[in-house]
């Protein structure tokens, strides 16, 4: 059996470089090989987020989801395509720059007007051929209903929601490119999840064709977390008591006035770390001090929340 990692591989005490750098091929993290697919099936929705998945599910609407960071907007999309056994999803990632086409497909226009330059004919290339399929092409025209994630609508242009009105409304469009229409019957309408996290307020027309979800983070979205993956066997190490302990101490640190509070993703990343560091040492909670509370740096993100925190060093 092999040694327990040695949780701290960088360690100022230690005068020389480490002996065998290949530790870092043995880093923890390689253990997991998680992903949001994986992840599925340890998501615990609660009912009310089930109740809205249904009521969207039977209108055909999109679901909207908004919350802080961490809550599992994103996971909820990856748990409903496995309950629906309609894996995997299509994952459309949000970007500053995203425009309403490129979730419909792409043409290589550069490409085109290249190959048509070399061309001898007066036949122009096929611009078929310069088009490429996007998530909502692919969903329109799967063999079966798919899952579509349009992940973080919020960091978009304002004028990318308002033009998917009618794509995500009559599920078609027209390739602009080509003149093609693109469809699908009713019956094979995709499930559409949206994510926001309310970094704006998205436009009322938008607003009006979703369904909505807020999820709102409290201390039973954090323990049911923590449970399923305990069940598993995630923190084999820690009992549960110092686990309660911890999230205690979690919950504590979500009452200060924080601009960035921690929600369950950072939990669940200091729970991983603290089950790490106590393989070969000792880890201790402090009773009043929050913070004095180990690697405070997975669960806060904001140096001001830091300063403020150590500004109410010793209250409660």
């Amino acid at each position: 059996m092999s040694a327990p990692y040695p949780f701290r591989l960088i360690d100022h005490r230690r005068k020389e470089p480490l002996e065998d750098p290949g530790l870092l091929l043995r880093r923890p993290f390689t253990e997991l090989k998680r992903s949001f697919k994986d992840d599925a099936r340890l998501f615990d929705p609660g009912d009310e987020l089930e109740t809205a998945m249904n009521t969207a599910l039977a209108v055909g609407l999109p679901l909207l989801l908004t919350g802080e960071p961490g809550t599992g907007k994103t996971q909820a999309a990856y748990y409903a395509a496995w309950k629906l056994g309609v894996e995997p999803v299509l994952h459309f990632q949000v970007k500053s720059d995203s425009t309403a086409r490129d979730l419909l497909y792409s043409f290589d226009a550069v490409e085109y007007f290249h190959d048509a330059h070399l061309e001898k004919t007066d036949k122009l290339p096929d611009k078929d051929k310069y088009v490429t399929r996007r998530e909502l092409w692919e969903a329109l025209t799967s063999d079966h209903p798919r899952v579509l994630l349009i992940d973080e609508i919020d960091k978009a242009p304002r004028d990318f929601p308002n033009d998917l009105l009618h794509e995500l409304d009559k599920m078609e469009f027209t390739v602009r490119e080509t003149g093609k229409p693109v469809s699908a019957p009713a019956e094979m309408r995709p499930v559409v999840l949206i994510t926001s996290n309310s970094e704006r307020r998205l436009p009322e027309p938008f607003l009006r064709r979703c369904v909505y979800h807020h999820i709102q983070f409290d201390d039973k979205l954090a323990r049911r977390a923590v449970e399923v993956r305990l069940e598993r066997g995630e923190y084999g190490n820690l009992s549960r008591e110092f686990l309660e302990m911890a999230l205690q101490r979690f919950l504590a640190l979500r009452e200060r006035s924080l601009r960035k509070p921690p929600a369950t993703g950072e939990l669940l990343v200091w729970l991983r770390v603290l089950a790490l560091a106590a393989r070969t040492s000792p880890v201790r909670l402090d009773e009043r001090d929050l913070s004095k509370l180990p690697y405070l740096g997975a669960l806060l993100k904001d140096h001001e929340d830091m300063e403020s925190l150590k500004g109410a060093r010793g209250r409660p």
